[in-house]
């Protein structure tokens, strides 16, 4: 364990960061799995939907600094794809 104080307040923001981009990942992640839930049910419209919601979440983690900017386009162009691609 740190000694000096300002090594201590480095853990504690930096164990602070870590709950928040985890909690926005995860929220993506589910996002997602709903696009591939419906796209898997064969459900155009609801994967549509699903799709403006996931690509909204994405977008809000990549300006918040979770996600690279590349990888938040190369995930909303793999989803957009396969929801293209539905029969």
């Amino acid at each position: 364990m740190a000694n000096i104080k300002s090594a201590k307040k480095r853990i504690l923001v930096n164990q602070t960061k870590a709950a928040r981009n985890k909690a926005i990942r995860s929220k993506v992640k589910t996002m997602i799995k709903r696009v591939n839930t419906a796209i898997a049910a064969g459900d155009k419209a609801a994967a549509q939907a699903a799709l403006l919601v996931a690509t909204s979440e994405i977008d809000k983690a990549t300006s918040k600094g979770v996600y690279h900017k590349n990888t938040s386009s190369r995930k909303v162009s793999r989803l957009s794809k396969a929801v293209s691609s539905m029969a």
